[in-house]
């Protein structure tokens, strides 16, 4: 086991390194393990935060539960966020900079107190919030065409990217999170629509999710951090030339130009 997960996570990273997608890496690993997929994804996290990169929040993948009936799974899952990740609002982007990108809007939150139970109730989660953004978050996968089971993204680190924050912070107090819409256009074209509870019935309760996981996994969220609660709406496939943008009601606009 040790050594498949070593040769897994080694593929990964040469995959990143080569810009060169590889075969689904799942048939490597015991089948359907998701434990061993989440190893994967830590012996690279510890790569790369040894390699000097610095860790800054977590991701939220498979919110919407058609997406995890797909999957056969019944819970999300989660991916690390590095600082070299992040842009900046109406940033340009190089096409190249995620493996086959794919974008999707989303609630950031940012945290202002850590959240270390390993049993968070909404009420932990909403007063240690300092305040919420709109997101872009660019997916990719290390995976050729795509081709991906819930061991293949757990491993390739959710499927991570990239993200872009909104700079427009709101309290949680001026905000309704579960009855928010959001239209993502791309080129000026609706591309995809959605609103709050398409992620897991409320932004915030995929948060608490994540910070009960992140407690039991080692690595609790900490002030300070940013969380990508989950897709609004179905993603989208960028390139370059590709100007994104999407407007979430109540949180304002963010935007990006892939180049």
């Amino acid at each position: 086991m040790g050594d498949a997960i070593e040769t897994v996570a080694a593929m990964l990273r040469e995959a990143t390194e080569t810009r060169t997608p590889v075969a689904p890496v799942a048939p490597l690993l015991p089948a359907g393990d998701l434990d061993a997929a989440y190893a994967v994804q830590e012996v690279n996290t510890r790569a790369a935060l040894a390699s000097g990169r610095r860790l800054v929040g977590r991701k939220i993948g498979l919110t919407s539960a058609a997406v995890q009936r797909q999957l056969g799974v019944d819970q999300p899952d989660y991916g690390m966020l590095f600082a070299d990740m992040g842009y900046d609002d109406r940033a340009d982007i190089p096409a190249d900079a995620v493996l086959q990108p794919r974008i999707e809007a989303e609630v950031a939150l940012v945290l202002a107190a850590d959240l270390t139970s390993e049993r968070n109730s909404l009420a932990d989660v909403i007063a240690a919030t300092a305040f919420a953004l709109p997101c872009l978050e660019v997916v990719g996968s290390r995976i050729a065409e795509w081709k991906i089971g819930i061991v293949d993204t757990i491993a390739d680190n959710a499927s991570s990217g990239a993200f872009v924050l909104g700079a427009t912070p709101r309290p949680l107090s001026a905000l309704d999170l579960r009855m928010c819409g959001m239209v993502l256009e791309k080129n000026g074209e609706p591309a995809s629509t959605g609103v709050g509870q398409a992620c897991l019935g409320n932004p915030l309760n995929a948060a608490r999710w994540l910070a009960d996981v992140m407690a039991r996994a080692g690595r609790p969220l900490r002030a300070g951090d940013v969380i990508l609660s989950g897709a609004l709406g179905p993603m989208t496939p960028v390139a370059a030339g590709d100007l994104v943008e999407a407007r979430i009601n109540g949180l304002g606009s963010v935007a990006a130009r892939f180049v």
